[in-house]
């Protein structure tokens, strides 16, 4: 019996030790207790979530990346199945095609027109210069006639050449007015054709575009963080397929009472000391103050009621010192905030910056 009773003794005295050297071992951890210039609360890492969606609806053909992968940005993380847009795409090739053709007809056809016109412009000019000559020859006849030095039927003749005359420059203008109408409609097609053919470009690029966003990449460095959709399932227009944390835009959550809150500016200096490696000391600034309280009646009236006000705010990480370790960044860690309040107070030992190598 006194040899048990030593026994346990003996097991009490070393968790003791153990108990108290522990307490000194994270009492060496800990800040030292804060001035008036000062506030801290707890909080928890967290960073800016970016969905990876599909653009238009489809069949996801393959996800590159599994959770937990660190991705870059411009990396291709997931295809979707784009059988469908490439036929839709050689289908407007071959429609632009068409229209090119037309286009080609259509200028043709212009310059048809545009040589049927020089044509009549020609035939005028010639009509013209007979119906000059048919009324010469009328005008020599009227005085002959007079003095019956031609017989009557002559004249008659010249009269009937020269009323022919003006009935075939009037024909050959007529001829010119349907040529310069020609003209115009023929341009007209040329425009319908080009406007076809512009419609078929725009197409193709569209589709071309859709089969293009049809390849999802990361829009920057982070990790992922879900797989939402599986290869082979069906996602609506805008379906999200995976989940990616912007490890780039990093920041702590935590709250502070009223008093405090009140004094924090955007700016101030905050420092960070996560649970997990307490050893260090990050540097952030306050990015937000919440302009309504937390976790406090609807109604607040009394001065005590009016202390338990708690307003959420945001520490974040410098983005540049994020990117010297961003491989090393977790999200969901819990820790401490420590804002400073007066600018002219100065952090404590144990709260100046310390960064891992």
């Amino acid at each position: 019996m006194i040899k048990m009773r030593t026994t346990w003794l003996v097991r009490i005295g070393l968790l003791a030790v153990a108990g108290g050297l522990g307490f000194l071992v994270w009492r060496s951890v800990q800040p030292a207790p804060l001035t008036d210039g000062f506030a801290a609360g707890n909080g928890r890492i967290e960073a800016v979530e970016i969905d990876i969606a599909a653009k238009t609806p489809g069949r996801i053909k393959e996800i590159l990346v599994h959770e937990g992968d660190f991705v870059t940005v411009g990396q291709i993380v997931a295809r979707m199945d784009v059988e469908v847009l490439e036929s839709q795409r050689r289908e407007a090739e071959a429609q632009w095609r068409q229209a090119q053709s037309a286009v080609a007809r259509a200028r043709s056809l212009v310059e048809q027109r545009e040589a049927e016109k020089a044509a009549a412009v020609a035939i005028v000019a010639q009509r013209e210069t007979d119906l000059s000559l048919a009324r010469t020859r009328q005008a020599r006849s009227e005085p002959l006639a007079s003095d019956q030095a031609i017989a009557l039927q002559e004249l008659d003749d010249t009269r009937a050449a020269a009323r022919g005359a003006q009935s075939a420059v009037s024909a050959a203008k007529a001829q010119v007015a349907a040529a310069v109408a020609a003209i115009a409609t023929a341009r007209s097609q040329v425009r319908e054709a080009e406007s076809m053919e512009e419609a078929a470009r725009a197409t193709i690029e569209r589709l071309q575009a859709e089969i293009n966003d049809s390849t999802l990449k990361t829009p920057r460095d982070g990790r992922v963080q879900y797989r939402i959709a599986q290869p082979s399932e069906v996602v609506g227009a805008g379906g999200k397929v995976l989940n990616l944390l912007d490890l780039a835009d990093v920041y702590m959550t935590f709250f502070l009472p009223t008093a405090a809150a009140g004094r924090v500016a955007l700016g101030s200096e905050a420092r960070l000391v996560l649970d997990a490696v307490p050893q260090y000391v990050i540097p952030a600034q306050v990015s937000f103050v919440a302009d309504n309280a937390q976790f406090t009646p609807k109604t607040v009236e009394t001065a005590n009621e009016r202390e338990k006000l708690m307003f959420r705010v945001k520490a974040r990480i410098d983005p540049d010192l994020l990117r010297k370790h961003i491989r090393k960044v977790k999200t969901g860690l819990p820790g401490m905030a420590y804002v400073r309040l007066d600018a002219k107070a100065q952090w404590p030992d144990s709260l100046r910056v310390k960064l891992p190598e």
